[in-house]
C-alpha cells in the first residue's frame, strides 16, 4: 500500500506539472505580479497546462507506445536521455512561441526562460547523472516562490511556500522509498532547481 500511494505521488508531481504550478501561482494568488487580464488568465493558464504538460506527456507515452523508452518511469540514466532532450526542445519552441505570439507580459516570458533553461541543464546533467527531475521541479517552484514573496510582500505566499517546502519532503521521501533515486541525486536535483530558479528571478525580479 506505502509503494502504491508513493507512486501516485509521484505522478501527481512529477516534473512536467511544476510550469503549471507556477503560473497559477503568478497569475492568481500574486494579482500585482503581471498586467496579463483577468478575462484570459484562464485561457493562459490552459495554454500552460497543454503546452508544457499535456502535449510533453503524450509524447512520452508515445516513445513508450513505440518502445523508444522501456518504462515511462524511466528508471534508467540512458532511458532519460531521448525523452529528456525532447522535451527540451519542445520548451524552447513553447518559449519562442510566447515570446513572438503571446507577450502579454515580461514575467511570463521571463518565467518560461527560467523554466526552460533549468530543465536544458537538468537534461545535460543527466548524460552524466541521474539526478531527481522530481526535486528539481519542486525546489525550483520553491525559489520562484521565496523570491516573489521578497517582491510582493503584501502577496498570500505564506502557505503556498510551506506547501511546497512539505512537497519537497514527501516527494523527496516518495523517490526513496521506491529506490528511484539516492540521497545524493536528491539533493542535487535539489540545488539545481532551486539555484537556476533563484539566481533567475532574483536578478530579474529585485
Amino acid at each position: 500500500m506505502y509503494r502504491k500511494i508513493a507512486l501516485i505521488l509521484s505522478v501527481l508531481f512529477q516534473p512536467l506539472v511544476v510550469p503549471t504550478m507556477v503560473f497559477a501561482l503568478v497569475l492568481y494568488l500574486i494579482p500585482d505580479a503581471t498586467h496579463v487580464p483577468d478575462e484570459i488568465k484562464g485561457s493562459m493558464l490552459l495554454m500552460v497546462v497543454v503546452t508544457t504538460w499535456l502535449i510533453p506527456m503524450l509524447s512520452v507515452f508515445g516513445l513508450r507506445y513505440m518502445s523508444a523508452i522501456p518504462s515511462i518511469h524511466m528508471a534508467g540514466k540512458k532511458d532519460r536521455f531521448v525523452p529528456f532532450v525532447m522535451v527540451s526542445v519542445f520548451y524552447v519552441m513553447v518559449t519562442y512561441f510566447f515570446y513572438a505570439r503571446l507577450n502579454y507580459d515580461e514575467l511570463i516570458v521571463y518565467s518560461l526562460i527560467a523554466i526552460t533553461g533549468t530543465i536544458i541543464l537538468l537534461t545535460l546533467v543527466t548524460f552524466f547523472w541521474k539526478i531527481s527531475a522530481h526535486l528539481t521541479g519542486l525546489s525550483g517552484l520553491l525559489a520562484i516562490t521565496i523570491v516573489m514573496s521578497w517582491k510582493y510582500p503584501s502577496s498570500q505566499l505564506l502557505y503556498p511556500m510551506i506547501f511546497t517546502v512539505m512537497l519537497c519532503g514527501i516527494v523527496g521521501s516518495c523517490r526513496l522509498y521506491l529506490n528511484a533515486h539516492r540521497p545524493g541525486e536528491l539533493i542535487a536535483g535539489f540545488c539545481l532547481g532551486f539555484a537556476t530558479c533563484f539566481i533567475s528571478f532574483y536578478y530579474f525580479l529585485l
